[in-house]
């Protein structure tokens, strides 16, 4: 009986834990660990159709920049053989001896594969919104962050971006592409040299809504530099509306592209584009089809993924779903 006692009270005296007066030790906080990416992620991937999209996107990444590679693009390969002309699917794989994903989609005007056009002219149209949206983003959330904390720099961008603003985008793009031509370089140049302008302009509003709210007023009452507090205050809050232009940039860049070339002013001839497969091909919409709907699919295809994605992972960043 005695022994079941004392049994009883050491399984009573297991259950307690002695805390000393370790002042340390008593302003800890048990809790899990968050990680703001991490719940980015877990929110973004809990779509199923996120999932469907990104696999989908990943074999058209792979299918632009690999192809390519491996299957060199020559849109002059058959211009001497007139018999390659306007071929569809079924015609060219029977002029050439039978099934190759090389003549799948059929010819072009000149006897070109359609197929490994394709994916030369989307491996440009993705690099060059790439490196568009890069180049802007970057320029525009730096200078709209200075721009908005700082009241003389305000005054002179103001004018600047007044003036700019007034002159028709696409004008000016046409007309930068004819004085300095129209190669891949030349027209990065031009769809960045004032891109970011707006980018800027936008980031400007919301940073003079931020830089006034209390915990900034605060860092700056405790002597805080100020590209601290843009870096640490303020950029940070605005992570989800970051993500949100980049989803409009990035599918943009490939439209203006596509548009561009369709009019003749984008990318030159020497440089394969669905833009130029598209300008090339309009002549033929309703005798050749496949010259046509093959890289208006591809090109919109691309664009609405990019944006659907985008979309949603602007609204996995909002912390707000992370409730």
């Amino acid at each position: 009986m005695a022994a079941n006692k004392k049994q009883t009270v050491v399984n009573e005296d297991s259950l307690f834990t002695f805390i000393d007066h370790n002042t340390i030790e008593s302003e800890k906080i048990i809790a899990p660990r968050y990680s703001y990416w991490k719940s980015v992620f877990r929110v973004f991937f809990r779509k199923k159709t996120n999932w469907g999209l990104l696999i989908l996107f990943t074999v058209l990444l792979l299918c632009s920049f690999i192809i390519p590679i491996f299957c060199k693009y020559d849109p002059n390969e058959n211009v001497t053989n007139a018999l390659m002309f306007h071929l569809s699917p079924s015609q060219a794989m029977a002029q050439t001896g039978g099934f190759s994903f090389k003549w799948c989609l059929g010819t072009g005007a000149l006897g070109n594969s359609i197929f490994y056009g394709i994916w030369a002219s989307a491996r440009t149209s993705l690099l060059l919104a790439v490196i568009c949206a890069a180049i802007n983003m970057t320029v525009g959330i730096i200078m709209g962050a200075v721009w908005g904390y700082s009241k003389q720099f305000d005054h002179v961008m103001l004018v600047i971006y007044n003036i700019i603003a007034n002159v028709p985008y696409i004008l000016m793009i046409s007309v930068l592409v004819y004085i300095i031509g129209s190669g891949f370089w030349s027209f990065v140049f031009s769809l960045t040299v004032t891109g970011w302008l707006s980018i800027a302009y936008f980031f400007r509003t919301q940073v003079m809504i931020i830089r006034d709210r209390e915990y900034s007023l605060a860092s700056r009452c405790l002597g805080t530099p100020i590209t601290r507090i843009v870096s640490k205050n303020i950029l940070p809050f605005m992570t989800s509306v970051i993500v949100t232009i980049l989803a409009t940039e990035l599918p943009s860049y490939i439209s203006m592209e596509v548009f561009l070339s369709f009019i003749g002013v984008g990318l030159s001839a020497s440089v394969p584009s669905l833009g130029r497969m598209i300008q090339e091909a309009q002549t033929a919409f309703i005798t050749y089809p496949w010259e046509f709907w093959s890289p208006v699919a591809i090109a919109s295809l691309v664009t609405i993924i990019l944006y659907v994605l985008g979309q949603n992972l602007a609204d996995a960043s909002d912390p707000r779903t992370h409730m």
